[in-house]
């Protein structure tokens, strides 16, 4: 009896502590786009937030020129297969491309966040803006999207990443649209702390 419970004492001492899941389901602006997948910031979070004394384990599932469409079609069998803790949703800007209207990608994400709560996660959600060559009245009701969302169903809505990054041209690839390689570092130390402000990390 005593041997049973010096080995149950034993594996737990050594045991490794139980690590916070987050997938990312995004699109291009997660998906390392025309660089090295190691180069990403979803790829540089966890080592940035272990510096911050947080240990998460990322799942990035992003997917360069997906719409909030194909992350909702994709949805359920990432949450089977990785039963995160939370869910970080970067789409919507292929959607503002495409002029696809407010209302569809609203629906589109209202339906991801009640999978993903009903798998028993968190939802985050950031908020997205399209350039303003799409007319004052679309850019103000895309973008108005995402703190309705936050609000009516009580989630964290993480600041876009984008409008810190493109004031730097150097950061920027040619297209106006993607960030360089040399911006990841900064962006995942970006959402680093967004996260740790917003949810309840180890």
């Amino acid at each position: 009896m005593f041997r049973l419970f010096s080995l149950v004492v034993i594996f737990l001492v050594t045991a490794p502590a139980y690590a916070t899941k987050l997938l990312i389901v995004g699109d291009s602006l997660s998906a390392g786009y025309q660089m090295p997948i190691e180069k990403a910031w979803p790829t540089l979070l966890p080592d940035v937030l272990a510096d911050k004394n947080h240990d998460v384990t990322v799942i990035n599932a992003s997917i360069s020129g997906d719409t909030s469409g194909n992350g909702l079609e994709r949805l359920p069998s990432l949450l089977s297969q990785h039963h995160p803790d939370y869910v970080l949703i970067e789409l919507g800007a292929n959607d503002g491309l495409r002029g696809f209207p407010p209302n569809v990608i609203e629906r589109n994400l209202t339906e991801m966040i009640s999978l993903i709560k009903q798998d028993g996660a968190s939802p985050v959600l950031m908020q997205i803006h399209v350039l303003p060559n799409y007319g004052k009245r679309y850019t103000e009701a895309f973008s108005a999207i995402y703190p309705k969302l936050a609000d009516s169903h009580d989630l964290p809505l993480i600041p876009f990443f984008l409008e810190h990054v493109i004031t730097r041209p150097e950061w920027m690839k040619d297209d106006g649209l993607h960030p360089r390689a040399e911006a990841q570092p900064w962006i995942a130390n970006f959402v680093a702390d967004q996260l740790i402000t917003h949810l309840q990390l180890p």
